[in-house]
Order: C-alpha cells, then sequence, then structure tokens
C-alpha cells in the first residue's frame, strides 16, 4: 500500500525539537494542503501532540515522498533539514499501517494505555476530511485503525490500572469506600499535583470540597474551580473531622497533622474511615497515623507502589493488545486483497469475453451455411468452454482476501494477461474508493 509515516516522538527528539516542529498553534488546513500539492504526494494529515509530530501520508513514489516531506518539514519550520533528519522515523507499507495501529491503540504512548491518543488521532483524521486531504488510502485505513483500538480498550485491561499519582489516589479511595459519591474532600495544599489529584476525585462526584494554602487567595482560586470553598490555613484542622478524604502537598517543611490529632478526629468520626493521601515531601502527616484503626494513610512512595504493580499489569495487558493489532492488520489486508480482486475478476472477464466473440464471430462468418440453431449452439459452446475454463481461476481469485497468498495470484493475473483494472469502471460498490491497483499493491 502506498502510505507511509514520517515523524518524531518523545522515543527520538527532545523536547526542545518536538516543540519547534508542532504544528498544533498553525493553520492546518493550509498546512495539509501545501503537503498534498507536493510532487506525486495524494493524502495526508499530521498528528501533532506534546509527545510526537507525525505526518501520515499516502504517495505514489515512496521514497520520494519521504525526502519531500522532510525537507518541507524543515523548511516550514525554520530549521535545518539536518537538525531535524537524525530524530526522524520513516514507515512504509505494512510497517506504517503496524505503527498507526499501536499508536491509535496507545502502546506507542509515553503512558501506557492513556485514553488521549486515540481522541487527537481521530481529529487528525476529521482535519484532513475537511481539509480535503484524506482520499482512498485513508478512507480504507484509518477506521480499521479506530476498531484495531476499540479492541484492545474493550479486550484487554491496558487502560484499568492507574499509572499516574492522581489517577492511583483516585483508585485507593475506591478501593476503601467504594464508591465516593458524597464522600467529603479537603486539599491542603493549592500546587499543581494536590489540583491534578482533586480534579480526579471531584470527577466521582463527591461531596463538599475544602481548599486550604498558607495564601488564602490561592484556596480561594482553587476552591471555586471545584464550586467548594476555602478554609484559613490555621484553622484547617478543626474541619479534619468532616473530611472522608484529606489530600496534603505543602513545602511546609514539617508535619501539619500529628498522631494525636487524628486520634481525636477519629473518635469525633465515630471511627468512619478516613482516607489521607500525603504527597508531599517532606511529608506532612505523621506516619504513624497509619496505627490508628479506620485511619488509611498513604504517602508519594505507597502510590508510586501502587503505579509500577499497575504498571506491570498494562505491560501484560500490552502483549496481548499486540496480538489483537496483528488480528486486526491480517483482516484490514485480506479486506484489502478482496477490493483489489474485484477489479482483476471484472477486468479478466472481460477480455476472455472479448477475444471469444471476437473469434466466435470470424469462425461464424466463415460458416455462413450455418442456420440460427447452429450458430446459436456455437455460441453456447464457446460461452461454455470460457466458463469451465475460468471457473478455477476465478475461485481461486475471489478468495484472494483469505490469505497473503491471495496477493502472490493477483499479481501473477495481473502480469500473465497484462490487465490493468480501473476501479472505478468495474461496476461494483466494493470498490468506490477506488485506488489504482498497481499503486495499491501490498508492500
Amino acid at each position: 500500500m502506498n502510505f507511509l509515516v514520517l515523524g518524531l516522538s518523545y522515543k527520538t527528539a527532545p523536547v526542545e525539537l518536538r516543540e519547534r516542529l508542532n504544528f498544533a498553534s498553525d493553520d492546518p488546513g493550509s498546512v495539509l494542503r501545501a503537503m498534498t500539492d507536493l510532487p506525486g504526494m495524494t493524502e495526508a494529515m499530521i498528528l501533532s501532540t506534546c509527545n510526537r509530530v507525525e505526518v501520515y501520508a499516502a504517495s505514489k513514489d515512496i521514497p520520494l515522498g519521504c525526502a519531500r516531506l522532510q525537507r518541507y518539514m524543515a523548511a516550514y519550520h525554520g530549521l535545518d533539514e539536518n537538525q531535524v533528519k537524525p530524530h526522524l522515523y520513516v514507515h512504509c507499507g505494512r510497517d506504517a499501517i503496524h505503527h498507526l495501529f499501536r499508536v491509535a491503540s496507545s502502546l506507542d504512548s509515553m503512558i501506557l494505555g492513556e485514553p488521549q491518543i486515540l481522541g487527537q488521532l481521530k481529529e487528525a483524521y476529521n482535519q484532513a476530511e475537511s481539509s480535503c486531504t484524506a482520499g482512498p488510502v485513508f478512507n480504507r485505513l484509518m477506521p480499521k485503525a479506530f476498531a484495531a483500538a476499540k479492541r484492545v480498550r474493550n479486550e484487554t485491561a491496558i487502560a484499568q490500572h492507574a499509572v499516574s499519582v492522581s489517577y492511583a489516589a483516585v483508585e485507593l479511595a475506591r478501593k476503601i469506600f467504594g464508591e465516593l459519591t458524597d464522600k467529603n474532600v479537603m486539599i491542603v495544599g493549592a500546587g499543581k499535583m494536590c489540583e491534578l489529584a482533586a480534579r480526579h476525585l471531584t470527577g466521582q462526584q463527591v461531596g463538599e470540597v475544602l481548599v486550604t494554602n498558607r495564601t488564602l487567595a490561592r484556596a480561594q482560586a482553587l476552591a471555586e474551580q471545584f464550586d467548594g470553598r476555602a478554609v484559613p490555613f490555621a484553622e484547617f484542622p478543626l474541619y479534619l473531622s468532616r473530611a472522608d478524604i484529606v489530600l496534603t502537598s505543602t513545602a511546609a517543611g514539617g508535619l501539619l497533622v500529628t498522631r494525636a490529632q487524628l486520634e481525636e478526629v477519629i473518635r469525633q468520626r465515630k471511627n468512619r474511615p478516613m482516607f489521607l493521601i500525603d504527597i508531599a515531601v517532606p511529608r506532612n502527616i505523621d506516619p504513624d497515623a497509619n496505627q490508628i484503626d479506620n485511619v488509611y494513610l498513604y504517602d508519594i512512595d505507597d502510590l508510586n507502589g501502587v503505579i509500577e504493580t499497575n504498571l506491570r499489569e498494562r505491560r501484560k495487558a500490552a502483549k496481548k493488545a499486540e496480538d489483537i493489532i496483528e488480528q486486526e492488520i491480517d483482516r484490514f489486508y485480506s479486506w484489502l486483497r478482496s477490493l483489489e480482486a474485484t477489479p482483476m475478476i471484472v477486468a479478466l472477464r472481460q477480455q476472455v469475453e472479448e477475444i471469444r466473440r471476437s473469434e466466435t464471430e470470424k469462425t461464424l462468418h466463415g460458416l455462413r451455411h450455418l442456420d440460427a440453431g447452429d450458430r446459436r449452439a456455437v455460441e453456447a459452446l464457446t460461452r461454455s468452454i470460457v466458463n469451465k475454463l475460468l471457473h478455477s481461476p476465478l475461485s481461486v481469485l475471489k478468495r484472494a482476501g483469505d490469505d497473503i497468498t491471495g496477493e502472490i495470484y493477483l499479481e501473477a493475473v495481473r502480469r500473465l494477461f497484462d490487465l490493468n483494472p480501473d476501479p472505478q469502471k468495474s461496476g461494483t460498490d466494493a470498490v468506490e474508493e477506488g485506488a489504482d491497483t498497481k499503486q495499491d499493491s501490498i508492500s
């Protein structure tokens, strides 16, 4: 297939270079149209995120297409081609399809199994469609990539285990409380880590959200984001008994909550469970508090341990996901070969029928003494011979999509009979995408 991927990612390029080559803030339509205006380039799509910049393209000449895209990317961003080239990877044909399916399924992401990449890929495809730079290759391929990603998500556990501190905090809270609906949350500190964890917790329809910080204005700003309320930093211990879940992440440099305080708090709560997440370094909560019944205290090392365990689970799921991707690629190629078989069958029938008709007419022209019935019998005889001769090869071609040997048979028929079928004239809806069969031959 005349499909290629040219790009770089967090694996091959530093963030400074990824930033300079990022297309996200540009007019994507004009960039895509400029790419398809390059000689031999027929389709283009850009996936530009913080971790990767990739151009997906269809080209009549893969090596030249890669070279032209590489020059365009460097020149567009004002870089020398030699600055970019060492960091680029290129995939063509089946390798390019394999890469696309892995990207869509988040197997190539920095965080294995993260869900955002599939949405970003769909947006990139939508942009290519609206810019009229998506054609028969993309329209065949992208839905198959999305289907593969859906299978991976539905049939494996690749996205079911938290691999960030904020998600791990939510996962642990669920283990303790089950449902988090109506559980009250207190946030001690207004840093980014606390904000992220709080965002994931409040997404679970928790109850009251209390926020405290040494700077009251910052506490108020964060509280507004979660429809909560700020409390003065000096008074927050008085509110602890109202909190089912407490997040702490401050740079206080010492303990803010002691074991004795929490013993009193748990008495006030009548021994109702309390979950405390201390992600500060140095820690904000006395680690001895874990010895109190119904107090569940986790620090940053505990969360990192959960994350590492979950990453191992995701890696196990990734092995199954790779098998699914191989299955989906095989199915795609089988389907693609079946599309190519239809116009080949039509072209072969037409060629043989033209020969049969021409030769029959010549023969009958010299047999003028035959009556109409005899002529019909000759016609029937030639049709029967042709049908019997074609029956076996056409049956094989109809099964061309069943396995990889179908490609060999299609190419053999094309060469033996000097066929160049035009899908647009095949008279079947099965090939409405209509890429040229020579250009679309399997790589």
